[in-house]
């Protein structure tokens, strides 16, 4: 089946708290570089409501009142600390694989992009066999600038051969529906991670979904970028 002529031609993904989820791996890794810091640890709820973000905002988020000194040391003991639990502690969410299927049999072009390193991604797409439904994959790694800033996104879309208009962003926070603003492109908002349908109230999203088995369906029904323009005009 083709890729539906009004609808988006190409998927760009997050991936923590949208594709896959990597809790456990950030909750050992911010322990093992806190410890390493003597800084007092963190609690898990607190550490999930960092993911997602750059390492740098991730401390400074749970430690505010640290030396921001500390900050280059950290996130080289937490990356460190990754390559050994960040790929067996995270999974994949069971309704991937499906979906990713469903999309690329309708001929969508599909990436990722994520402050998480691409060599991990890659590492837990190898494992699941899913590394070959994506087109291009941007890591925090291959960007000097993070989400929200929309450097990763644009690299994704070149790598692609698709147009901002035509791809839509899927991700579980206000960052991702930051960074699909700034890059052009449409936003889906999965509810998957810890944030919630009302804090997304500041940005355009198109459609809202439990989980990424309900993004064929959702992503088939979605108007065309003009419409949806013209409608927001029109209001």
């Amino acid at each position: 089946m083709p890729a539906h002529s009004s609808g988006p031609r190409s998927v760009v993904f997050d991936f923590d708290y949208t594709l896959a989820d990597s809790s456990l791996g950030a909750h050992r890794c911010v322990a093992y570089a806190f410890r390493q810091l003597g800084l007092p640890a963190r609690a898990p709820e607190e550490i999930n409501r960092t993911i997602g973000h750059s390492l740098t905002e991730t401390f400074r988020l749970l430690a505010p009142d640290a030396d921001p000194n500390l900050c280059p040391e950290f996130r080289d003991l937490f990356l460190h600390h990754a390559e050994d639990v960040m790929v067996d502690s995270t999974k994949v969410y069971n309704e991937v694989p499906q979906a990713l299927r469903a999309l690329r049999e309708a001929g969508l072009t599909l990436a990722i992009v994520s402050t998480k390193r691409r060599v991990i991604i890659e590492a837990i797409l190898e494992r699941e066999g899913l590394r070959c439904e994506f087109a291009a994959i941007v890591g925090g790694e291959d960007v000097t600038r993070h989400k929200p800033d929309p450097s990763g996104l644009i690299m994704a879309l070149r790598a692609m051969g698709s147009d901002a208009p035509q791809t839509v962003y899927v991700g579980d926070s206000t960052v991702d529906a930051e960074t699909a603003e700034r890059a052009g492109t449409r936003f889906v908002a999965t509810l998957t991670g810890t944030t919630t349908k009302e804090m997304f109230s500041a940005f355009a999203v198109e459609a809202f979904i439990e989980h990424i088995g309900e993004l064929p369906c959702v992503l088939f029904d979605l108007p065309s970028r003009a419409a949806v323009t013209a409608e927001r005009t029109e209001r």
